[in-house]
């Protein structure tokens, strides 16, 4: 009999989270006959990640142990997809709690939409009560997603799903490949943008992808990762990123940043200084995360000056 659905987990120094994540998907309201396994793929974890695991699947034949040296979650991603057997491959990450219902509702989703990807509902675990100022404007940073609870059509790579849940059929990946190595957290280095990239993709070449509403995780947000520094460096370290993998349009430069930048970040500074006094706390720190991010591309610009030299 083939594998129906592999779940993969890439976990980093997580292990007691990680072991709550286990608990979640050992507790699926699976159909008695559907064959699926989990892989647990450990990105040089220091912890005791892998007792964990170990200790878990004395118990459940169906989980698996793999180890991805290369340091990055795309990588971990991406071995994670060539040690999978399963015909729909389901993604989570090891700070997260599906719903008991979340393996059958995904597959049973893909089948209805004849998608061949898809990405659900990720409700926030709060370790401690958000700012007033993190409104939900902000949830994206933190990979929650509760703006739609309805099923509907993917068409925009900006639609695209978070990891904590997302699933796809096998065969997407060999016909637009695997996640970007050069995107995506690299160990304690924030940086995002794999999942949106992977999905342009996607939608390139012509697949179909849905959001299901009721394919539901809840994702651990810690109190440390509800800061205004935390949120800083995310988007500074991500955009960073960005600029590296993705680049800037423009042909006149200083030291590999185009000219139109500057006077860009001279008015995000502004903006910035003002809407400190004259606006609500969510709007103002909204207007200092695009500082951050103008400082973070051309940071990333700049150390990537020599890269054609």
């Amino acid at each position: 009999m083939s594998m129906e659905a592999s779940i993969i987990v890439c976990t980093y120094n997580r292990a007691e989270s990680l072991r709550e994540t286990i608990d979640a998907l050992r507790a699926q309201h699976a159909d008695p006959s559907r064959s699926w396994e989990v892989i647990v793929v450990d990105n040089n974890s220091t912890d005791h990640t892998r007792e964990v695991v170990e200790e878990a699947r004395a118990g459940w034949p169906r989980l698996r142990y793999e180890f991805e040296d290369k340091q990055g979650l795309s990588h971990a991603r991406n071995h994670g997809i060539s040690s999978a057997s399963g015909s729909v491959l389901l993604f989570t990450d090891d700070d997260v709690l599906p719903e008991p219902e979340w393996l059958e509702i995904t597959l049973a989703g893909l089948d209805e939409f004849q998608a061949d990807a898809c990405g659900g509902y990720i409700a926030p675990i709060w370790e401690a009560p958000p700012p007033a100022w993190l409104t939900e404007r902000f949830y994206g940073f933190l990979a929650v997603r509760t703006d739609h609870s309805d099923n509907h059509m993917i068409t925009e790579p900006s639609q695209a799903p978070f990891g904590a849940n997302m699933a796809f059929r096998n065969t997407v990946f060999d016909r637009v490949g695997g996640f970007d190595i050069r995107r995506g957290r690299q160990g304690n280095v924030l940086a995002g943008g794999e999942d949106i990239e992977l999905f342009e993709r996607i939608l390139t070449a012509g697949l179909r992808a849905v959001f299901l509403g009721q394919s539901r995780v809840h994702h651990k947000v810690e109190a440390y990762r509800c800061t205004k520094r935390y949120l800083r460096r995310w988007r500074y370290q991500s955009s960073r990123n960005l600029a590296v993998t993705k680049g800037f349009m423009g042909n006149r430069r200083i030291l590999n940043i185009p000219l139109y930048l500057f006077p860009k970040l001279a008015r995000a500074t502004v903006r910035a200084v003002t809407g400190q006094i004259t606006l609500p706390a969510d709007e103002a720190f909204f207007r200092e995360m695009l500082v951050c991010h103008f400082l973070g591309t051309m940071e990333g610009l700049y150390s990537d000056r020599n890269k054609d030299g």
